[in-house]
């Protein structure tokens, strides 16, 4: 007989009534903010309308690219045949392109330079793709599409320098970015060198709203593991140390801890080891924990704090604790550029899209990217392109089936001229990069990343 049958209450649904009410202020803020403008001037329209045709001529490609990644989705440094797909397709299009680079084998690199470029009066941009897909989901972030508008971008910029070899003066890097989910793809790709000698890196990532600027915390990882004595249960418990007792100490102390931490900060906990059967006493426990945070000092503090939670629950149960942060490397929060951001809204207006700006989409949505690493480096933005209902989370199914749909085809163009475009305003527009150098500067400048924690 089923628990039902015997009258057992099945699991409580999950109430919807905040996601409904995040929704409903969400669309009263928009209808009250006014569209984001830009002070600079950009690029001229002549070159952004003919970036638009060569985006558009290119929309076949791109949307077969997004089909066909979103058929194999490759995990977490796995991505061999969705880097070689996206280096074939910038090969055809006649731009040389490496997969195996900054000691990564599916990160890709491809550079589109103009005739006669000099670093030192020339500037150059970096345009991010991912490709890795999350396990059992697939494609339920949507990094698929992300691929695609990096590519169809540095397509875009490519064909024009070869209408026109005076269009700009510069150099575009394409970055396949590897093992986002879970990872910090990035910022291996950092450490050998990838970012180096950029004046902006730039991506787009698929959301259920088109948004210019939205909060992504920055996360760390880590292990706990208990070591206590081993006993018997019943004969001489005495005599043990339960290591298991520790772990949960420490997760009814991590709870207790969220009630004093800023509204935005996370902290998930689970126990991955606990003991083998009830009759001894664990001599040892393992937790795995994510700490996120909204500001690089704020994500400093709360790791303190959690590991004094942590080595306090060893003391009361009177074990020993090891505690092993950043086994990957850590997140930062992402610092996004606003006369980036600005030029960014103007191009997706431009294809009939609003982004919203900051502040409109409540920041307790939130997670987290290894973007943040590369904006705390060099000047950059990451902003969010519709393809599915702001109610349609990421990491879900229905995310992942909104990444292989026609919305999510249309993204794949608007985000590939949006990107295109962003690149060329800065390319050609000195006032603008001044304006991002300077507004980098103010927000802190760059940071030592890899350190910045010990």
């Amino acid at each position: 007989m089923s628990d039902h049958e015997l009258g057992v209450p099945a699991p409580l649904a999950p109430s919807t009534a905040y996601l409904d009410r995040v929704e409903e202020e969400t669309a009263r803020r928009a209808a009250r903010t006014a569209p984001l403008t830009s002070p600079h001037a950009g690029a001229p329209e002549p070159l952004t309308k003919a970036v638009a045709g060569h985006v558009d001529d290119l929309a076949a490609d791109l949307h077969a690219l997004v089909h066909a990644l979103h058929a194999e989705p490759e995990t977490a440094f796995a991505e061999h045949a969705s880097a070689r797909r996206i280096a074939d397709l910038l090969g055809r299009h006649g731009i040389d392109a490496t997969a195996g680079v900054h000691g990564l084998e599916t990160a890709v690199r491809a550079e589109v330079t103009s005739a006669g470029f000099d670093p030192a009066r020339h500037r150059t941009v970096a345009v991010l793709g991912e490709y890795d897909a999350l396990p059992e989901i697939g494609h339920g972030c949507g990094h698929n599409v992300i691929a695609a508008t990096a590519v169809g971008a540095t397509i875009a910029l490519a064909r024009l320098l070869d209408q026109d070899p005076s269009a700009f003066q510069g150099r575009v890097v394409f970055l396949g970015t590897p093992a986002e989910e879970g990872h910090t793809g990035k910022e291996y790709l950092a450490r050998e060198g990838a970012f180096d000698g950029l004046d902006a890196a730039i991506m787009v990532h698929p959301y259920g709203e088109d948004v210019a600027e939205q909060v992504w915390l920055g996360r760390r990882v880590l292990t706990a593991t208990y070591t206590g004595v081993s006993a018997h249960a019943s004969a001489q418990p005495f005599m043990g140390r339960n290591a298991l007792d520790a772990a949960s100490l420490a997760y009814q102390g991590i709870g207790v801890l969220r009630q004093q931490v800023p509204p935005v900060d996370r902290v998930h906990a689970i126990v991955t080891e606990g003991g083998a059967r009830p009759s001894v006493i664990p001599r040892t426990a393992r937790m795995d924990l994510y700490v996120r945070s909204k500001y690089a000092e704020t994500l400093k503090d709360l790791s303190r704090r959690v590991e004094d939670v942590l080595r306090g629950a060893a003391l009361m149960a009177g074990v020993d604790v090891e505690i092993d942060w950043d086994t990957h490397p850590p997140s930062l929060p992402v610092r996004a550029n606003d006369p980036l951001t600005e030029r960014w809204a103007l191009t997706q207006q431009a294809r009939g899209r609003a982004p919203l700006p900051a502040g409109v989409i409540s920041e307790t949505i939130a997670a987290s990217t290894d973007f943040g690493n590369v904006s705390y480096r060099v000047p950059g933005i990451h902003p969010l392109i519709k393809i599915a209902g702001l109610d349609t989370a990421l990491h879900t199914p229905e995310f992942a089936e909104a990444a292989g749909s026609p919305e999510a085809e249309r993204a794949a163009t608007d985000g590939a001229y949006g990107l295109a475009v962003t690149a060329l305003d800065l390319l050609l527009d000195d006032d603008l990069a001044t304006a991002v150098k300077e507004e980098f500067d103010s927000a802190g400048g760059a940071i030592d990343v890899a350190h910045y924690f010990d």
